[in-house]
């Protein structure tokens, strides 16, 4: 049995239109395609990890709508714990609104939180019994960040190691930073948060500097068709990406943090535990949708001993 993983992050219901090509401002551009479904950067990579075969428990708040029947629906179905999902009577269930270019596979995203940023201290404090048996805390910036801190911190108050995703990104205290056993933003994030625009390996190097002088004990950048690079104390390096035909890239980081926080609660060290990732991801972009393109642990395996075998990694 691996190690528990809580995921604290948002809910929101995705309503996704595939278009020839991403309108400009004014431009009304005829769609080929609309799908309403779960997501939410916390709800997908909980997700993620649960299909990939972690124990995760998922704490996230919802309002008392129609919408907030697909967030409830969708767990019990796939056998996931309900029991940490808050309730707003006051605010409305998160929406996502994506245009998805059905050419390049490249997205535009506007998200309204609704009740996932509303979460308070008093609902974060209800979680300790969760995190007192919990090995790791996965988060991300996608609910108010008051909750984010109170969370982070009663974590690392018991030892639980934090992975943060710096998405949607936006300033991160040094305490927080101080307390993040890894951190996972992607090289638009990463030079945002850091003021050094990541280019390349070398670029990403200094980027990883900041972080690691930070207090953050490991940095991983994902840099897209460039593949991850991974910086800790004691080795740095880029791990290829996968080579696969994406039709929709809109979930990608989100499938491969909960890929990743999976490996890690089984055991695999963080450069494996990237590669388990990146597939993850891989599969995911081949599909339709975020929550709903989660692949599960046999497809997973399958695809790393397929590519493997004919050295398809770059």
């Amino acid at each position: 049995m691996g190690k528990k993983i809580t995921v604290f992050g948002s809910f929101v219901v995705d309503l996704m239109g595939r278009c020839p090509h991403l309108p400009v401002p004014g431009e009304t551009a005829k769609g080929s395609l609309f799908k309403m479904g779960p997501g939410g950067k916390g709800f997908n990579q909980a997700v993620a990890a649960h299909k990939a075969g972690a124990e995760v428990t998922m704490v996230t708040k919802i309002g008392n709508d129609t919408l907030a029947d697909l967030a409830i629906q969708t767990m019990t179905g796939l056998g996931m714990d309900t029991k940490r999902v808050f309730r707003s009577e006051q605010t409305e269930t998160g929406t996502a609104l994506i245009m998805v270019d059905e050419n390049t596979s490249q997205n535009e995203i506007a998200v309204i939180l609704g009740a996932c940023d509303t979460i308070s201290d008093e609902e974060v404090e209800s979680i300790s019994d969760l995190l007192d048996q919990s090995d790791y805390l996965l988060i991300q910036l996608e609910t108010n960040i008051s909750s984010v801190e109170k969370a982070v911190e009663m974590a690392y108050s018991k030892g639980v190691k934090i992975i943060l995703n710096t998405a949607p990104v936006q300033p991160v205290s040094d305490s927080i930073l101080s307390r993040v056993e890894l951190i996972t933003p992607n090289e638009v994030e990463a030079g945002i948060l850091t003021g050094i625009q990541v280019e390349g390996e070398e670029s990403a190097g200094r980027a990883a500097d900041y972080f690691l002088k930070k207090g953050v004990r490991n940095v991983l950048i994902t840099m897209g068709s460039k593949g991850v690079y991974i910086a800790t104390n004691e080795r740095r390096g880029l791990i290829p990406a996968y080579r696969v035909d994406a039709v929709d890239t809109t979930g990608a980081g989100d499938a491969f943090n909960g890929g990743l926080a999976a490996a890690l609660a089984e055991g695999k060290d963080l450069w494996e535990a990237a590669k388990f990732a990146n597939a993850l991801a891989a599969i995911s972009v081949q599909r339709i949708g975020t929550t709903p393109a989660m692949p599960e642990r046999s497809e997973i395996d399958a695809f790393i001993q397929l590519h493997e075998t004919e050295g398809l990694q770059c």
